[in-house]
């Protein structure tokens, strides 16, 4: 079978030339190993003429043991001995790097599996320290890996200005179809960083290979990312984090299930199926979940089976059914998350999610599906074109 060399198999075969007689931090979590299972953080220890000097940690920290929102505070890595420097506080000031953790280094380096979505909020971790290398004069490298989802499909629209946040930082649609790379080149372009870049190519990836295309194994990016089938569904299903219906967490299939105890799942189903959606099926199920909504409390609900991943729209499916389970838990069921979300305390969860209101606002309205995404066709469209200089791959013969 194929397999996909990633930017980290690629440097390892160079012997990690490019950062011989540097000091150099390193941006990483679980997904950062080669094609040997070793981690960017040991290699780089063990790397001759080559000096380890920090690690910083993202969302759910460099190993991956936080849940999602929670603070990772600093440590020193129990492995290489280093000291670790957490991008992801109480605060959105603490989601970037100081500028005196980066003095002394002379590279930085960001190795991390994204999954194709602009909530996911790695790559703004990325932008973010790019922003902050520029500033220090620090050459940033990005050691580039597969979108799962493949890198031709779009979808979605593009994030308004007022509805700007971690999980939507930059004017990105839902669905980008780009690579952790391809849009490091696109934030340095378009926000001016200044940012000393260089990107590690990938050899053999092509646009349209999904995750079971490139021979890779896949590891887990964070807690509730526990397949590639997750992340297929994640780009409509993580919407259900702005409403009080449990998206799974909490079970062993977060995003593919999703519901809550006042769920009526014959009547669900009954009405998703009538959007005659394409490449899924909807099958009833229950569960408890462990942890997060309506722990411990059995939920309904149902489940995503996607039959045919490439006619499979995910955002107009889950939009689909948080209309549906708006208009079935009408009469104080179902409720739209109002607490802080993401270091916003003024904008609906649900719409920094959406990244506009017309969503929500649409829903509550009565609109059809084909009204809610009015105008998102046109944006996904436009951004096609703002990517394509950006792109370093093509598609297979």
């Amino acid at each position: 079978m194929r397999r996909v060399k990633t930017g980290l198999d690629v440097w390892v075969e160079q012997g990690f030339a490019p950062l011989k007689g540097k000091k150099v931090g390193a941006i990483v979590n679980p997904t950062s190993v080669d094609s040997r299972f070793r981690h960017l953080a040991d290699l780089l220890a063990q790397a001759p003429g080559v000096k380890l000097a920090a690690l910083f940690g993202p969302e759910h920290g460099i190993r991956g043991e936080a849940q999602y929102m929670v603070a990772v505070d600093a440590a020193r890595d129990r492995r290489t001995g280093v000291p670790v420097h957490s991008l992801y506080g109480s605060t959105f000031e603490s989601l970037s790097p100081r500028l005196e953790w980066l003095q002394g280094l002379d590279a930085l380096v960001f190795d991390i599996q994204d999954v194709g979505s602009r909530y996911y909020t790695y790559v703004y971790t990325m932008a973010l320290a790019m922003k902050a290398a520029g500033k220090a004069k620090v050459p940033f490298y990005v050691l580039d890996r597969p979108n799962p989802l493949n890198g031709v499909t779009i979808e979605g629209n593009l994030v308004g200005e007022r509805y700007r946040s971690f999980v939507g930082l930059y004017s990105l649609p839902n669905r980008h179809g780009m690579t952790a790379g391809e849009l490091a080149r696109l934030f340095n372009d378009e926000q001016g960083f200044g940012c000393e870049l260089t990107v590690v190519p990938m050899e053999g990836w092509r646009r349209e290979d999904f995750w079971s295309d490139t021979g890779l194994p896949f590891i887990s990016p964070s807690p509730n990312m526990p397949t590639p089938d997750t992340a297929l569904v994640y780009p409509g299903m993580c919407q259900g984090e702005g409403t009080n219906v449990s998206e799974g967490r909490g079970t062993c299939r977060p995003f593919e299930q999703f519901g809550a105890p006042w769920v009526d799942t014959d009547a669900l189903i009954a009405r998703l199926e009538r959007e005659k959606l394409p490449g899924v099926a909807f099958r009833a199920v229950g569960f408890t979940p462990t942890f997060d909504k309506y722990k411990g409390e059995s939920c309904s609900g149902a489940f995503i089976h996607v039959t045919d991943r490439n006619a499979f729209l995910p955002l107009r499916t889950g939009l689909a059914i948080f209309q549906a389970l708006y208009e079935l838990g009408q009469g104080g069921k179902f409720a739209w998350r109002e607490d802080a979300y993401e270091f916003v305390d003024d904008v609906p969860a649900f719409d920094l999610l959406c990244g506009t209101d017309q969503v929500r606002r649409g829903i509550e309205a009565g609109w059809s599906l084909d009204r809610l995404m009015e105008g998102f066709d046109t944006q996904a469209r436009d951004f096609a074109k703002r990517r394509e200089r950006h792109l370093l791959y093509a598609r297979g013969s």
